[in-house]
């Protein structure tokens, strides 16, 4: 019985991770010259386990994500990926779902990682895309403009931190 019960918290649990899911991401990648090379990206991206489905825009370089629902979002992956290709992430943008995530002094965790927002001046609700200002997924004035030289540590982060911007 004991046993049972250890199943239906874990149940209960998993789901409710499963609705904070992010749902999709819009990615520009820098660096594409011709259509090969967005083949080259797109297939690399393909191979991540939480993608379910990705749409290229070659006239802007930008590639629309779709995530599975039951999967954890790596971003650290999707720039790894993107890397390996031999480009770089110019910008990432996300949308997540705030009505089942809790902040508490603008943060948040999903998974082991921690999401800092750095101009949330009111209370979110719904799905909200978010951009990262980190290093490695926005342009180096972009990540100046919101981290400065440094960025700020968070208190009680767990995993990576991820500094993003409304």
């Amino acid at each position: 019985m004991k046993t049972l019960k250890i199943y239906i918290i874990l149940f209960i649990a998993t789901v409710t991770v499963a609705k904070a899911q992010f749902t999709k991401a819009e990615l520009q990648v820098s660096g594409l010259t011709c259509s090969l090379c967005a083949r080259t990206t797109e297939k690399s991206l393909k191979a991540l386990p939480f993608v379910s489905e990705i749409k290229p825009d070659l006239i802007r370089n930008v590639f629309t994500i779709t995530f599975k629902s039951d999967v954890p979002v790596d971003f650290e992956q999707i720039t790894k990926k993107v890397k390996n290709s031999g480009f770089s992430v110019n910008y990432l943008k996300t949308t997540v779902n705030f009505d089942n995530i809790k902040l508490a002094d603008n943060t948040f965790t999903y998974g082991n990682d921690t999401y800092k927002l750095l101009n949330a001046d009111k209370a979110l609700s719904g799905p909200v895309s978010l951009t990262f200002v980190d290093k490695g997924f926005a342009p180096n004035s972009v990540s100046k403009k919101y981290l400065g030289k440094t960025p700020e540590e968070t208190a009680n982060a767990t995993g990576r931190t991820y500094h993003v911007a409304i």
